[in-house]
This record gives C-alpha cells, sequence and structure tokens, in this order.
C-alpha cells in the first residue's frame, strides 16, 4: 500500500520547523516620525528591526553562520563563538538554533542582566570578562577571551564581526525592503558600531536610489572617527576599536550624540509614536529629526531603529537609573556643536562634522 501520502506532513512539517525561524526575520515595516522638537509635518522614515525576533543582527547572524557552513569553515555540529555586548548575541543564539551549533558568547559587565538571561534561555553558554584591556577597552578584552577560547575549541567558528564582510553583505535585503517601501531614499541614518548595517545599507540603497547620502551616528567616547577613546555608557554604537567594516568613504557626515539626549529622544519617540527603542535607537532618532528640520522640503529620509525598548527597561526607561547618571529632563540643543575635523574638539555633547576619513590606525 502505498503510504507516501501519510509520511509526506511529517517531512513537510520537518521542514517548516527548521527553516520557520529563519522566516520570521526580515520585512519589518516602516513609521512615519514626526521631528521630535515641533509639532510640524515634516519628519522621516523608521526602519523598525525591533520587530525582528531578537533586532536588527538577525540578519547578520544567521547570514555569517550559514556562509560559513556553506564554505566548509563551520562543520556540523561545532561550536561557534563570538564577542558581543548583546544583540547580535540574540542572532548567533539564534543561527545555533536553526543550524544546530553549540554557541559560546563573550561579553563584559555592561551587559544588561535581562540579555544575559536571554541569551542563556537560548541555550547559549555565556563567559563575561572583567577587567577592560588597557588599550582596546571591554572590547578588546572580548577578543582576547574569544581567541583563548578558540585554543581550546579548535574546530570552532568564529563570525568577527568588525572585520567579517559577510556581516556587511547580510544587509543586502534589508536595503532592498527600504527601497520596496518607500520608493526612494534621499537621506539614510543609521548608528555605526561594527559597522556592518551602515556599509551594508548604504551599498546596495545607492545603487537604487541614486544620490543617496549617509549620515553616521556615533556616541561620544567612541573611537571609530576619531575621537579619544573614553568610557562610554550608551551600548550598541560606538567602539573602542576600529572596526574593520566601517565604510569611511560612504559617509557625508557624523554626529555624536550623548547618553542624556539619546534618553530624551528614545522616551520622546515613545510618548509621540510609541515606537522606540535604546541608545542606538534615540541617537538615530535626534540626528534623523534634525534632518527632517533642516533639510529642504520633501527629503526622504529613512532612519534604522535597530532594536526595540525590551532590554532597556532598567537603564533607558528607568527614572532611577537615568537620575542617578544625571540623564534625566535634559532637552537637547536644537542644534548640534560643529567642528571642521574629527581632531579639532572633543566632542562632548551632540556634535556634527561633515568631514569623515578613517583615522591613523584604522585598517590593521
Amino acid at each position: 500500500m502505498n503510504t507516501s501520502h501519510r509520511r509526506r506532513p511529517a517531512r513537510v512539517w520537518a521542514a517548516t520547523h527548521r527553516t520557520g525561524l529563519a522566516g520570521l526575520v526580515g520585512n519589518t515595516p516602516v513609521l512615519r516620525i514626526p521631528e521630535l522638537w515641533g509639532d510640524s509635518e515634516r519628519g522621516f522614515w523608521a526602519k523598525l528591526e525591533g520587530r525582528n525576533p531578537g533586532g536588527i543582527k538577525d540578519r547578520p547572524g544567521l547570514y555569517m553562520i550559514r556562509q560559513a557552513r556553506c564554505r566548509g569553515e563551520l562543520r556540523p555540529g561545532e561550536p561557534i563563538i563570538e564577542s558581543t555586548s548583546g544583540t547580535l548575541g540574540l542572532g548567533i543564539a539564534l543561527a545555533g538554533i536553526v543550524y544546530r551549533h553549540p554557541v559560546i558568547l563573550v561579553s563584559d559587565p555592561g551587559m544588561e542582566p535581562l540579555m544575559h538571561r536571554l541569551l542563556s534561555a537560548y541555550g547559549a553558554r555565556v563567559e563575561t570578562v572583567t577587567r577592560p584591556h588597557p588599550d582596546g577597552g571591554w572590547q578588546e578584552a572580548r577578543r582576547e577571551r574569544v581567541r583563548r577560547l578558540r585554543q581550546e575549541h579548535p574546530n570552532a567558528y568564529c563570525p568577527d564581526q568588525y572585520h567579517n564582510p559577510d556581516n556587511v553583505s547580510a544587509y543586502d535585503p534589508l536595503a532592498r525592503e527600504l527601497a520596496g517601501q518607500l520608493g526612494h531614499v534621499d537621506v539614510l541614518v543609521c548608528s555605526v558600531g561594527t559597522g556592518g548595517h551602515s556599509a551594508g545599507v548604504y551599498r546596495t540603497l545607492r545603487r537604487l536610489c541614486p544620490g543617496v547620502r549617509l549620515v553616521g551616528v556615533d556616541t561620544i567616547g567612541s573611537t571609530i572617527f576619531g575621537q579619544p577613546a573614553r568610557s562610554r555608557l550608551m551600548r550598541g554604537l560606538g567602539s573602542s576599536i576600529y572596526p574593520g567594516n566601517v565604510a569611511y568613504d560612504s559617509f557625508s557626515e557624523v554626529h555624536w550624540v550623548a547618553p542624556a539626549e539619546a534618553v530624551w529622544a528614545c522616551r520622546r519617540l515613545a510618548a509621540r509614536r510609541y515606537a522606540t527603542g535604546g541608545w542606538s535607537v534615540g541617537a538615530v532618532a535626534l540626528v534623523a529629526s534634525w534632518l527632517a528640520r533642516t533639510e529642504p522640503a520633501g527629503t526622504g529620509i529613512a532612519a534604522i531603529f535597530p532594536d526595540g525598548p525590551q532590554r532597556y527597561f532598567d537603564t533607558v526607561f528607568s527614572d532611577v537609573y537615568c537620575a542617578e547618571r544625571d540623564l534625566l529632563g535634559r532637552e537637547p540643543e536644537p542644534e548640534p556643536d560643529v567642528i571642521g575635523h574629527p581632531a579639532e574638539a572633543e566632542a562632548l555633547r551632540w556634535t556634527r562634522c561633515a568631514k569623515v576619513a578613517a583615522p591613523a590606525g584604522a585598517g590593521r
């Protein structure tokens, strides 16, 4: 008796089960956001990457692991080891479940307790470094631990999000989604950490929307664009090293934003649009709102919101946390400070620079 009709549903279910999680990533919505200072009709479009299961870095998490498997760099069942401040960790944990790999993540004391618990719940082993590197801060300390772990697990794969070109290519679909949703984009506003999503989205979008400009958003205390390295409160953007994926020659300008300014923007977004997120979202929204107010009417501005608000309940959205750090009630000035070169002055509040070049030491 032919029983194929009985077996087929099980096979279909199994295939759907294996690919269903990955199918939840992408095709995120856009939302019109009015400029934050006033009640004018001007505004920008926000790409809500927090609608992915874990945020924007689900995209490179899945893509980097899939490509490594295709090239034979990651064999079935072998571990994935990576450094993360949080969001990429969720993407790697997702990839570990989808492709059935154990995951070891290295973070630092700045990782939120909720994020640590989530990653553990998703089956990842989380190791925490206890001391910053004297030169490269927490990021370099994490990378050193990754190198030691790879010696213990010689068959493991490390995506190395800071320098992996797959971290850039992973964002091609996001750019295509944006172009399809908005028709045309004149200005793209992105936070910059590893440099992956700003480089990847812009690389594709400039082919689909000729003439589009890229505006980078960094945090004060970050070295990416040539500012001095300082202790940084904001997570998810900025760096104490020079990530190889930062496409310096693509940026038309860069802005540095301070924590209190990002907190104000996050809370303003929540109250006005019920769409908000963490440090990166607040910083990007602040800059995109200023562009909406100062660019010619009709300019199409798209901003990437990397995540949602959930992991920031005890930081950005905690009155106690923010009051202890003097982050409350400090509405930003409506205009940024302006410097002619990143080395001209240290940015201590929202600051803009129209000269962007790779700092000495970048790319090494």
